[in-house]
């Protein structure tokens, strides 16, 4: 199996670069693709792009807004340990990549070390992306609402993820977004958070080969169909939950269930979640319920709240009524 990048495929280009502020990104990248003909081959970070590679008649141009004010520009000085997100801010959503629109679940990113970020597309039909690929770690991709058919390298004919299913998008691996349902909501995780995309200009997909063993960067490709999942029961957790085989794909970097909190004969349920001091993040997909921590108190979640933790700290899931929550827990090698 190969390892990485296809050979013949692009590469970041090796030419003269010149760096240049701008302003506003999308028109820069609209002058210079535009009249003076180069191509966009880089755009970072996919939810509030700044910084975007072009290249040109031996040139490379490299375009960074700078704006001081901007605080997106900023990273903290500290890591988050324990923060939640709620899913009632009108104002959270901005405009990122392809014209897809994102709401920040880890406002820290707990110091750049990862990104969590919940995604939609308001408009249905053909998404005006591109063949690319991301310079990443680790990277998921859940479908929480609605429906988008994707292609990817190596994997065969494009194919339609619904609402429930996943995949891992190992690293280099070329994909691209065809079509979207109206509403369709995403929950994207990635590490670390300020990620490379690179534009492929070189490679079709589908590939006329298929080889989904295939591994990239150390990891394989996953698709999880949600229709196909068999539940099991956790029993020392004391929930069922259905696994997606990312943490055989990644070989233990990265953990990613469903879990399904049901409530007991008396009402209640208790789900143990012992965390170990690796990134562990939760989102309600269904339901309510409470998480309960020594360390943080108590916190009742809604669903499309989002929490994440990155400090070892005891905490349990509190359910009256069936409650869904994606949980993804990343190892420190991860971060």
């Amino acid at each position: 199996m190969t390892d990485g990048n296809r050979a013949g495929a692009m590469q970041p280009p090796a030419a003269t670069q010149i760096v240049m502020a701008c302003s506003d990104l999308d028109v820069a990248i609209a002058f210079y693709t535009g009249p003076i003909g180069f191509r966009l081959d880089m755009i970072m970070p996919a939810d509030a792009p700044r910084i975007a590679l072009l290249s040109g008649d031996g040139i490379t141009l490299r375009l960074e807004v700078r704006d001081e004010h901007d605080p997106l520009l900023v990273l903290p000085e500290s890591a988050y340990e324990f923060v939640i997100t709620r899913d009632d801010a009108a104002d959270a959503w901005i405009t990122g990549r392809a014209g897809m629109q994102y709401r920040d679940l880890i406002p820290g990113r707990l110091g750049g070390r990862v990104i969590a970020s919940h995604i939609r597309i308001p408009n249905g039909g053909p998404v005006p992306d591109y063949v690319h690929y991301h310079k990443v770690g680790f990277q998921l991709i859940y479908c929480k609402h609605g429906w988008a058919r994707v292609v990817y390298e190596d994997q065969g004919p494009p194919f339609v993820m619904q609402a429930g299913d996943c995949v891992l998008q190992p690293p280099t691996i070329r994909h691209r977004v065809l079509e979207a349902s109206p509403g369709l909501e995403v929950i994207e995780i990635s590490s670390p958070a300020g990620h490379e995309t690179w534009h492929d200009h070189t490679l079709d997909l589908p590939t006329a080969q298929l080889s989904p063993n295939r591994i990239y960067g150390g990891q394989s490709f996953v698709r999880h169909i949600a229709a196909d999942a068999v539940w099991k029961r956790d029993e020392i957790a004391g929930c069922n939950f259905r696994d997606t085989g990312i943490s055989q794909a990644t070989d233990g970097l990265a953990s990613v269930r469903v879990l399904r909190v049901m409530p007991d004969a008396d009402g209640a349920h208790v789900t143990t979640q012992s965390h170990n001091g690796d990134f562990l993040f939760l989102f309600v997909l269904d339901g309510r319920l409470d998480l309960v921590s020594p360390t943080f108190g108590t916190h009742t979640l809604e669903m499309g709240d989002a929490c994440g933790i990155s400090e070892a700290a005891d905490c349990a899931l509190e359910a009256r009524l069936p409650a869904d929550v994606l949980e993804v827990a990343l190892r420190q090698r991860a971060l």
